[in-house]
């Protein structure tokens, strides 16, 4: 088989094909086919030797200096390569000319291109989605003080580049940010901070945004502002920051996270100190769409590999991806990675509205995201779990990438806040602004042009509707319900909420695909993959869904699909 991640991809070309420009559509094309290619081949070798080969911690000079220094294996440095140079992807949302962009590029493109990146490597996107974040902080709330660090941090080149990390979580505070101890003291020209980091990823980036707290600025988190802590002084000293020790973490192993001492560390304001708790939102805000981005490609990874796996392993001599308990294995692995990706391309096409100025936009990404982060990074812990297990005793063996891919995926859903505090932040969301009523009407209203506009969509766009308007009343419901009943229902809510969401963006691609724009060769299975996903999101289990398993191979490569077995694939209220 061809050993091309986006080749292999039944869904990505489809889906850019629906939510970009025809311009952005022809630029993105020739990147695509070459991080796919990059990412099957050399990536995915340099991934599996950096993993193995974790960074080390070399903390004083051969004279007994102090120098903090950590020395990453060689494999590393050259994914940095991929990664800051040859794609750009820490640039492309700030600096024009990217993979020739005339402007900005979109940040659909950005994390198509990522997606592709990290299912070859996962840890190393962590520093560059800080480092695209640190940026985007800077630019929107002290963009002309800090020219220089954006431009540093949006470099292309890895001689003028400054990474960027946040470092947030404290030993007393973590989730609870309002417990932040570390101590702001302001020195007239400069600021220093005094305090502990109990966990740093990215540890020796130069440009590191951080929280401390500001004297009389109050309690909680409005007594917090947002600093710059540079890695050197202005002299070209090195900062005050002390890397105490590295973690020894279950994944990400290639990338440094570490304990911190900042012992009276030279730093400088961004943006209104007393907003910094808010400003550090608007980082943990798009982080949270790339840890989501992370674990939609984990999971399309895990489904490739099963796949293939079950296509070359006969067991009774048929092969396992042929024998039906396999299939109602695999079906609802392959349509979870597929609704993840929509999801999270829907998140970033708001996101880009929402810079253009569209206030609607900035609402549902407010609630879009952190309801990405909690649906998709947990099925990816259960979908790259289920890989492994399909391969058997291999899965399991470090040989093999398996592992790697579940390591991983639990990752995600622990940073940027973990899955119960994402939940609690889009109850929170629910309170004081009615997203979820933003969110059904937006997405009813889209449902609504599709009814009107392909009569094989009447069907499944009636059923989602219902749905919508039995989540809209449950969420008036929820909010009408004491505290505690609150806290209790929010974790499924929102992955309703999300599972509804990506049934309408399904349901969008398959009118998509079955209109002007469809490829002759994929027929109707759009229309397959989004009728037997609301039918699980409706209850009905994998194995109601036969033409769904019948036509697997389809599914799974993208191949045609009659319109009555696609239509056929909507199950409705089934729990046979």
């Amino acid at each position: 088989m061809t050993p091309d991640f986006a080749e292999r991809d039944p869904a990505l070309r489809p889906m850019l094909d629906r939510v970009l420009s025809a311009e952005d559509r022809e630029r993105i094309e020739p990147v695509l086919a070459d991080a796919g290619a990059v990412a099957a081949g050399e990536l995915d070798a340099l991934a599996a030797v950096a993993d193995a080969n974790p960074p080390v911690l070399r903390p004083y000079s051969p004279s007994g200096e102090r120098i903090d220094e950590v020395d990453f294996h060689p494999a590393y440095r050259r994914m940095c390569e991929l990664a800051f140079e040859r794609f750009g992807l820490a640039a492309m949302s700030h600096r024009s000319g990217v993979h020739g962009w005339p402007t900005r590029a979109p940040h659909v493109a950005k994390y198509a291109i990522s997606y592709l990146f990290v299912q070859a490597e996962f840890g190393l996107a962590c520093p560059v989605s800080m480092t695209d974040s640190a940026a985007r902080v800077l630019r929107l709330f002290d963009p002309e003080r800090y020219a220089a660090e954006i431009d540093a941090l949006s470099a292309t080149d890895l001689d003028r580049l400054a990474t960027g990390a946040m470092f947030m979580t404290e030993r007393q505070g973590g989730t609870d940010i309002a417990q932040t101890a570390t101590e702001a003291t302001d020195r007239g020209d400069h600021w220093t901070l005094r305090g502990q980091k109990w966990f740093a990823s990215n540890v020796t980036a130069d440009v590191v945004l951080t929280l401390a707290r500001v004297p009389g600025q109050g309690e909680g988190t409005r007594g917090l502002g947002m600093f710059l802590v540079p890695r050197l002084r202005p002299d070209g000293t090195r900062n005050s920051v002390r890397i105490d020790r590295l973690k020894e973490k279950l994944g990400a192993r290639s990338m440094a996270s570490g304990e911190v001492t900042l012992e009276d560390a030279y730093a400088l304001p961004v943006g209104r100190l007393d907003r910094g708790f808010l400003q550090m939102a608007e980082m943990l805000n798009v982080s949270r769409l790339s840890n989501a981005m992370r674990s939609s490609a984990l999971m399309r990874r895990a489904v490739r590999e099963s796949v293939d796996h079950t296509r070359e392993r006969a067991v009774f001599g048929k092969p396992l991806f042929d024998q039906p308990l396999m299939r109602a294995t695999l079906l609802p692995m392959l349509l979870t990675a597929e609704a993840s990706l929509a999801l999270v391309l829907e998140s970033a096409a708001q996101l880009d509205a929402a810079d253009a100025g569209e206030e609607s936009a900035r609402e549902l990404v407010r609630i879009l995201t952190p309801m990405a982060k909690h649906l998709v990074c947990k099925e990816a812990r259960a979908v790259t779990g289920e890989s492994m297990e399909i391969r058997g005793g291999n899965g399991y063996i470090e040989d093999w990438v398996d592992p790697r891919l579940l390591r991983d995926a639990h990752l995600g859903s622990i940073w940027e806040g973990s899955s119960n505090v994402i939940a609690l932040d889009v109850l929170r969301c629910m309170r004081r602004s009615g997203n979820h009523r933003l969110l059904a009407d937006a997405y009813r209203a889209r449902l609504k042009a599709l009814g009107a506009a392909a009569a094989e969509l009447a069907a499944p766009v009636a059923a989602l509707d219902r749905y919508w308007a039995e989540l809209l009343a449950a969420g008036d419901a929820l909010l009408a319900a004491p505290e505690e009943e609150q806290q209790y229902a929010i974790g499924e809510y929102t992955d309703d909420l999300a599972r509804a969401v990506m049934a309408t963006v399904l349901l969008e691609q398959a009118e998509f695909e079955s209109g002007d724009g469809a490829k002759a060769d994929r027929g109707h299975r759009g229309l397959m993959v989004a009728n037997a996903w609301l039918s699980l999101a409706l209850g009905a289990r994998p194995s109601a869904l036969r033409p769904a398993l019948a036509r697997l191979p389809e599914l799974a490569d993208g191949g045609a699909v009659p319109l009555a077995e696609a239509q056929a694939a909507l199950v409705v209220d089934s729990r046979v």
